[in-house]
């Protein structure tokens, strides 16, 4: 990214990287933040294929899959890679088009990618068989040598999830349990909440604490609320006893 961008004047640049550096930190957390500094980006250097690429991420995480897959083809035009094949890939069944992402895993381009990238279109060309509704060969199209493997990868995780939640889709609950633990025991970021589903299968609720605690804190303010009105009552009363006493005193 930086070699392209020294082909802009210095001060733009800069301003580029400005933006492409807000994209980057903000696409998780808050993506349509991150899209609106794609698109100052975009206005400043359309030419430049980093910048065409972040703004089709930004715009995918917003679900502009239109957008985004307009962006990837425009960035891919430029560089003559195959990286964004799968996402482009996946662009196309956001946009209710599943058929055209199992063409497109089938197409040479595949063949080019890297491991991790190869993995990533087998995930997204199993999405597309689960879009129209052919689970089974879903099934099929994650069983691989890469889900076999034992080795951890930095796509093990979301392999696994994917395939155990392709099982529990089909009704096999007792295989997508074990292969929930897998995921598990590989997702060392907590990348997936593969924990969570394996929790639910096995009938553990979890409570939140924070929950816990808030509900504490109101049974607290509650009981205090009662005790501070059964001490104003007790007081009022003792009040009104004294008057009476006066009130019999002055009379005597």
């Amino acid at each position: 990214m930086r070699q392209e961008l020294m082909s802009l004047p210095k001060g733009l640049a800069e301003d580029v990287a400005r933006n492409l550096v807000m994209v980057a930190n903000l696409i998780d957390e808050d993506p349509e933040q991150a899209y609106a500094y794609s698109r100052i980006a975009l206005r400043l250097a359309s030419r430049v294929a980093a910048v065409r690429e972040a703004a089709g991420f930004a715009a995918y995480a917003t679900q502009k899959y239109s957008e985004a897959l307009a962006e990837f083809r425009a960035a891919r035009r430029m560089t003559g890679g195959v990286e964004l094949w799968p996402v482009m890939a996946d662009c196309e069944r956001g946009m209710g088009r599943p058929e055209r992402a199992l063409a497109m895993a089938g197409e040479p381009e595949v063949q080019k990618l890297d491991k991790a990238g190869q993995v990533e279109m087998r995930l997204v060309a199993a999405g597309a068989r689960r879009d129209m509704g052919q689970l089974d060969a879903a099934i099929v199209t994650l069983q691989s040598p890469e889900l076999a493997s034992t080795a951890v990868h930095p796509w093990t995780a979301r392999l696994r999830y994917a395939y155990a939640d392709a099982l529990l889709a089909a009704g096999r609950e007792d295989e997508a349990r074990e292969w929930f633990a897998k995921t598990a025991e590989s997702d060392k970021d907590g990348a997936t909440d593969a924990s969570d589903r394996l929790a639910e299968l096995d009938g553990v609720e979890f409570v939140d604490a924070i929950d816990e605690l808030d509900e504490t804190d109101e049974t607290d303010e509650t009981e205090e609320s009662e005790e501070s009105d059964e001490t104003v009552a007790v007081d009022e009363a003792d009040q009104i006893d004294d008057e009476d006493d006066e009130e019999l005193d002055d009379r005597a």
